[in-house]
């Protein structure tokens, strides 16, 4: 196996024994060989599509093969192989939507075989011999460290904008340009491609990845109404308990349903901390609050906690085998000895959580506030612009990002601690937990620390900016605006891509770079962008204050 696609890889270079994610080497090879498989079923799709002719299940497939290959979602190497499987049959279907669309067309193509030439191998061997010969490893080999890197940079913004637009298909919002894009871009991706050429795709995919975003955050804020300001309690509640964690919030909402009047309180982990800031999830009186931090604290955070626990979408770990018993998984995410609950139906969940002990008492009551999404910021934009005229707000900062466990992150909590108390600290996803239950005071009414929400709600930061920017007749480069992301996987790959297609300059980015971002390639993202790795706390808020 070889895999770099995440900010933990070992030695900074990649894994090649298992991923210290706590994947196996059959299930990363795996998951090469149907990413290499998908690429092939893009190929037909996509012309397909030229032709008018698309597939609403092939689409699906695609999104899920790539949310599936995301770091930390799936490490089932059986399902994974099942799905190599289905991507056969999807060759298949996708040959006969071409053949079709060109019969419509009144054009036959002279060779329509391309990668129907595979075929999954029938066995777990054939297919590791077959992922082995279309891996990562011999891509390198023929192409080199700076192509294969600009490759990947493509591919892992892909998957990380498939886990949002997945995220929106499953509230039933979906885009064409979005779908046909990745087609589009997987079938780009199947040939070879000089390093200028790939760069401006990496910045197709990020300008499409904003698009991405803002389709989820309406369909966030159309099914859950617009999130706004919530206190939220981060201490226990005594009583029967379940913890959720991961991103999706309409599993919340089918689970906060099914447990009404069963004397079961709800709390969220991670990612989902910013549920409690939309309306319709606010309303039950039994989501009770958050639950421990980010999630590669899990291990520590699921053993203590005395209830069930639910996971949606990515960010597992390996069970300990003290709670692998009431641990469940639901939607894409996946782990061996996990039961996996599929159609909505939480019913397992909730009698593992009447069979646990639950909270024996009230915790001592403390809180934070979340909610401060673009909408919500809007509502108090003009204070905002006020103080910033009058002086008494210096500087904005967004400080924000994935988390993880490598060393170094304490940057990000030493960073917003020593950030002057005439500025405002802007956060996102579960970087926010390095400093996010430090009480940070207010500038006459605004908080200095407002939480905007989760990964996807860079969106949302986004949009602030710009709107702020429009409110002073400039442009965001030109605010007093500085951006220190933590990046862990894909998604905050994908992330960063937007950001850089949009034409933000001088982001820091930390706490190490991208394996697949080599010399030449980091040189060229200087030159463009200004990216900056992070270096001291100190050092680094003398530079962006001055």
């Amino acid at each position: 196996m070889f895999c770099y696609q995440c900010e933990q890889t070992a030695r900074g270079t990649g894994c090649t024994i298992s991923g210290v994610c706590g994947k196996d080497q059959p299930t990363a090879d795996l998951q090469d060989l149907l990413l290499f498989a998908a690429k092939g079923i893009s190929m037909y799709a996509y012309r397909a599509r030229q032709n008018g002719v698309r597939d609403r299940d092939l689409d699906r497939f695609i999104l899920e093969a790539l949310f599936t290959t995301v770091t930390n979602v799936n490490f089932d190497a059986g399902d994974i192989a099942s799905m190599v499987h289905e991507a056969g049959k999807w060759l298949d279907h996708g040959k006969e939507l071409y053949l079709g669309s060109c019969r419509i067309a009144g054009e036959l193509p002279e060779n329509i075989e391309g990668p129907c030439l595979w075929r999954p191998a029938a066995n777990m061997e054939g297919m590791l011999n077959q992922a082995e010969e279309t891996g990562i490893l011999k891509k390198r080999e023929k192409l080199g460290d700076v192509l294969t890197g600009l490759e990947y940079l493509c591919l892992y913004g892909l998957k990380g904008m498939a886990a949002y637009a997945d995220h929106a298909l499953i509230l039933d919002y979906v885009d064409e340009e979005i779908l046909g894009f990745f087609h589009m871009a997987l079938d780009f991706l199947s040939s070879e491609h000089n390093a200028d050429e790939l760069t401006s795709m990496a910045l197709k995919i990020g300008e499409m990845n904003v698009k991405t975003m803002g389709l989820l955050d309406e369909a966030n804020t159309t099914t859950f109404g617009s999130p706004v300001p919530t206190k939220v309690r981060i201490t226990p509640l005594k009583g029967k308990a379940i913890l959720v964690s991961g991103h999706d919030l309409l599993d919340l909402d089918n689970l906060l349903k099914q447990t009404e009047g069963k004397g079961i309180n709800v709390y969220t982990h991670g990612e989902m901390l910013p549920a409690h800031g939309y309306p319709k999830l606010k309303k039950y009186d039994h989501l009770a609050g958050n639950y421990g931090g980010a999630w590669q604290n899990q291990r520590q955070e699921f053993e203590s906690f005395p209830g069930a626990i639910l996971m949606t979408t990515n960010c597992i770990q390996k069970p300990k085998e003290s709670y692998l018993g009431r641990i469940f998984t639901t939607g894409l995410v996946e782990w061996p000895g996990a039961v996996h609950l599929k159609n909505g139906d939480f019913q397992p969940v909730i009698e593992a959580a009447l069979e646990s002990p639950g909270f024996e008492k009230d915790g001592e009551e403390k809180f934070i506030t979340v909610g401060f999404a673009a909408r919500s910021a809007g509502s108090v934009e003009g204070k905002i612009v006020n103080l910033v005229k009058a002086g008494k707000i210096r500087h904005f900062f967004l400080i924000g990002g994935c988390d993880g466990a490598k060393q170094g992150r304490d940057y990000y909590t030493r960073l917003a601690e020593a950030v002057p108390k005439d500025c405002v600290i802007l956060t996102l996803a579960c970087g926010k937990y390095r400093f996010n239950k430090i009480d940070f005071g207010e500038i006459e009414g605004i908080p200095r620390l407002l939480d905007v929400g989760q990964c996807n709600d860079a969106y949302s930061a986004v949009r602030i900016a710009s709107s702020l920017a429009r409110a002073f007749g400039t442009e965001i480069n030109n605010l007093p605006l500085s951006i220190v992301l933590s990046w862990y996987e894909q998604k905050a790959i994908a992330v960063l891509l937007s950001l850089l297609s949009l034409g933000i300059k001088n982001i820091r980015i930390g706490p190490s770079l991208p394996a697949f971002i080599t010399p030449p390639v980091l040189d060229e993202l200087v030159t463009k962008f200004n990216l900056i790795p992070i270096g001291s706390p100190e050092d680094d808020l003398r530079k962006m204050l001055s």
